[in-house]
C-alpha cells in the first residue's frame, strides 16, 4: 500500500495521569478535550494552523494560566485530532489508506486551510488522496471501506464518490493496464511510498479479478459501486452475475435445509438484536437482487433459487420473490430437484415444502411457451405461424412446429421430468392438499412426457402416504373410506387383487356397520353411464385417469367437510353417513373398480 510521511521532529506525546503532554521548554497555555480526553499543549502552533481553534479560543474566556477548549463532536475520535495535532507541531506523521479518511474529516472539522497557512494539511492529504490512493487498486478499496465510520463526512467531502468512480474505472480498464493493482483479497504485503517505486507489483489476469476484493464492501457501497460499473456497460452480465454470487456467499447468513439461519449474530443475540440481523439481512438480499443483470444466464438457476429460499426465510418483499420466480422461470431447465425443495415457513400451511412459490415459477414457465417464438418456423405456404396459447389445442402441425425448436421443446422435456421428480419428493408429505398436487402434475403439457413411469411413482408414493395417515384410528371415517376407495383403484391399476386391510381398519368399519369383505352390488347392466365415467383396465393406466381419480377425492373432500363433523370436532354418531353422503360420480366409481376387481378375481 502506498504511505506519505509529514515532518520530521520526533514524537514528544507522552500520558500522565490521564492527561497528554507534549515535552517542550515552553509552559503550556491551552486544554483541549476531545471526548473525554485532554490534551495540555501549546496555542502558537495549533492556532497558526486551526482556523476553528482562533474562533473558539476568541470567544472563550481566559483562565489565569489555561484556555480551554471543547471538542465533543470531533470527527475520528482522539487518533485523528492527535494526528493533526502532531502535523502542527512538525512531528512526523504518516498517512494511508487506513487513516486518510479520519486525517481528512478531522483536518475540515479544524479547517486547516490554506487561508490560514500555505501548505496546510487539506492540501497535502488532497495532493495525496488524488495522485496515489485513488491510481491504488487496494488503496482505493481500503479508503472506501474507511468511509463507513464517517458517512456524512465522506460524502460532504467527496470521498466515498471519488473512490467509486476510481474503482469503477480500473474494473472497466483491461486488467493488463490496471497499475498498482494488487488483490486485497489476497492480503499481500505492497508497501510503497507515494514517489516510490512498487515493491511488489501485481496485475490481474483473470476477468473476474475484481469480485473478491470488492465483495469486502457493505452493501451500500458495494450497491453503488456495481451501479457505476453496471452504468460503464463494458464488462458481461455473466461476471457480473458471478461477482453478485460472490458476495452473497460472503454477507448471506448460512441456510440450511431445514430453512434454519446458521448465524452466530443471530443466535448469540436477544430477540430485539435478531430481528435487526434479519432486517440488515433482508435489505442485502433485496439489495442484491435488484443488481441481478437482465440478461438470462448472466446467473445460474440454482443461485437464484438459492436466492429465493433466502428471501422465504427472511421475509423478503413480494416484488422481489416475484423477480426471482419469474427469472428462475426463464432457465428452469437447470434446476434440480433438490432446489425446489424451498422450506414452508408460512403459519397458514402445514407443508413441508412452499408447494406455492414453485407453482408461480411453473404458472411463469407456462406463459413464456405462450409467447410468439423469436423466429417462427415457415409453413409450407410460406408465412409465418404463431404458436398456439393453449398448451391442451395443439394440433399437429403446431406440435411438430415446437419439436423442431430444439432449444424450446427441449427445455420443456427436462422441466416435465424436473416437475415429475419434484411430485415425488413432495408426495411423501401428508399435508400436501390434493389441489397443489395435481396443479402442479399438470403444468406441463402432456407432449413434454416422453414417458410417465415418474408420474406413476409420484401419485403411488402420495397414495401410499395417505394410506399411512389412514392407519391413524383417531381419524374420522370419510378419511378411511377414502383411503379405502384410492387404494383400490391403485390395486386394480396394478392388475391385482385388493390387499389385505389392516387389522385396525377392519374393526373401524365394522364398528360402523360395514363388511369390508362384501364390496357394493356391480352396476346395473342397464344403467346409463356418463362418457367421462365409463373407466376400463386400460383407461386407468393413463396419468389422465389418475389425476381424474385425484381430482375426485379433492371434489370429495370439499363435501363432506361441511357434514361430517360436529362442531367440537367429533364425528358423527353414524359415520357411514360420510361414505353416503359421497357424490354421485365417486360412488359409481368406487362400485365400478369392485366390481372390475371380483370380476377378475372370478377369472382367477
Amino acid at each position: 500500500m502506498k504511505f506519505m510521511k509529514l515532518g520530521s521532529r520526533p514524537d514528544t506525546f507522552y500520558t500522565s495521569e490521564a492527561v497528554r503532554s507534549i515535552s517542550s521548554e515552553v509552559s503550556s497555555d491551552l486544554i483541549i478535550q476531545v471526548k473525554g480526553s485532554r490534551y495540555l499543549l501549546h496555542k502558537f502552533p495549533l492556532l497558526s494552523k486551526c482556523l476553528r481553534l482562533q474562533r473558539l479560543c476568541s470567544e472563550s474566556p481566559e483562565s489565569s494560566q489555561h484556555q480551554i477548549v471543547q471538542l465533543p463532536d470531533f470527527p475520528g475520535g482522539i487518533d485523528a485530532f492527535e494526528l493533526c495535532a502532531k502535523f502542527c507541531y512538525g512531528i512526523t506523521i504518516t498517512l494511508s489508506a487506513y487513516n486518510i479518511v479520519a486525517a481528512r474529516c478531522a483536518a475540515e472539522y479544524l479547517q486547516m486551510t490554506e487561508d490560514v497557512e500555505k501548505g496546510n494539511l487539506i492540501y497535502k492529504i488532497e495532493v495525496f488522496f488524488n495522485s496515489c490512493i485513488l491510481h491504488g487498486w487496494r488503496d482505493s478499496i481500503v479508503t472506501l471501506q474507511s468511509t463507513k465510520a464517517f458517512p456524512l463526512w465522506s460524502e460532504d467531502l467527496g470521498i466515498t464518490s471519488r473512490c467509486i468512480e476510481a474503482i469503477a474505472s480500473k474494473v472497466l480498464t483491461h486488467p493488463s493496464k490496471v497499475s498498482l493493482s494488487h488483490s486485497y483479497s489476497r492480503r499481500g504485503r505492497d508497501d510503497i511510498s507515494c514517489n516510490g517505486a512498487e515493491s511488489q507489483r501485481h496485475k490481474a489476469s483473470t476477468k473476474g479479478w475484481w469480485a473478491e476484493d470488492m465483495a469486502e464492501l457493505g452493501i451500500d457501497l458495494y450497491w453503488r459501486t456495481m451501479i457505476a460499473i453496471k452504468s460503464g456497460g463494458k464488462i458481461p452480465s455473466n461476471l457480473v452475475g458471478e461477482a453478485l454470487k460472490i458476495y452473497a456467499s460472503r454477507w448471506l447468513p448460512n441456510i440450511s435445509r431445514n430453512g434454519r439461519i446458521n448465524n452466530h449474530e443471530a443466535s448469540d443475540s436477544d430477540s430485539d438484536s435478531a430481528t435487526e440481523v434479519t432486517s440488515k439481512h433482508r435489505l442485502l438480499l433485496e439489495s442484491i437482487i435488484s443488481l441481478l443483470p437482465a440478461e438470462k444466464g448472466s446467473v445460474s438457476c440454482s443461485f437464484l433459487l438459492k436466492l429465493l429460499k433466502a428471501a422465504n426465510i427472511l421475509n423478503a418483499s413480494s416484488s422481489s420473490k416475484m423477480e426471482l420466480a419469474r427469472r428462475v422461470a426463464l432457465q428452469l431447465e437447470e434446476a434440480t430437484v433438490s432446489d425446489l425443495l424451498i422450506p414452508c415457513l408460512s403459519y397458514t400451511s402445514d407443508t413441508l415444502y412452499d408447494v406455492d412459490i414453485v407453482m408461480t415459477i411453473l404458472e411463469q414457465f407456462k406463459l413464456q411457451g405462450q409467447s410468439p417464438p423469436t423466429s417462427p418456423p415457415r409453413s409450407k405456404l410460406g408465412f409465418e405461424r404463431r404458436r398456439s396459447r393453449s398448451a391442451e389445442n395443439i394440433n399437429f402441425e403446431l406440435q411438430e412446429s415446437r419439436r423442431s425448436s430444439s432449444a424450446s421443446h427441449g427445455s420443456k422435456l427436462k422441466v416435465a421430468k424436473l416437475v415429475d421428480g419434484y411430485l415425488q419428493e413432495i408426495a411423501k408429505d401428508v399435508n400436501l392438499p390434493l389441489s397443489k398436487f395435481i396443479t402442479i402434475a399438470e403444468s406441463v403439457p402432456e407432449f413434454s412426457r416422453l414417458d410417465h413411469d415418474d408420474l406413476y411413482r409420484a401419485i403411488d408414493i402420495y397414495l401410499k402416504a395417505c394410506m399411512h395417515a389412514a392407519r391413524n384410528e383417531l381419524l374420522p371415517l370419510r378419511v378411511v373410506v377414502q383411503v379405502l376407495f384410492f387404494e383400490q383403484a391403485r390395486a386394480t391399476m396394478a392388475g391385482g387383487k385388493m390387499t389385505e386391510l389392516p387389522s385396525n381398519i377392519k374393526a373401524l368399519l365394522a364398528g360402523h356397520g360395514i363388511d369390508p369383505s362384501r364390496p357394493p352390488p356391480p352396476l346395473s347392466t342397464t344403467s346409463t353411464i356418463p362418457g367421462d365415467d365409463q373407466w376400463s383396465i386400460s383407461g386407468l393406466k393413463s396419468p389422465k385417469s389418475k389425476l381424474s381419480t385425484l381430482r375426485m377425492k379433492l371434489a370429495e373432500d370439499d363435501e363432506l367437510d361441511e357434514n361430517d363433523l360436529h362442531p367440537d370436532g367429533m364425528g358423527r354418531t353414524s359415520k357411514f353417513k360420510a361414505f353416503c353422503a359421497l357424490p354421485a360420480r365417486p360412488k359409481k366409481m368406487f362400485s365400478k373398480l369392485l366390481s372390475i376387481n371380483r370380476s377378475s378375481s372370478e377369472k382367477n
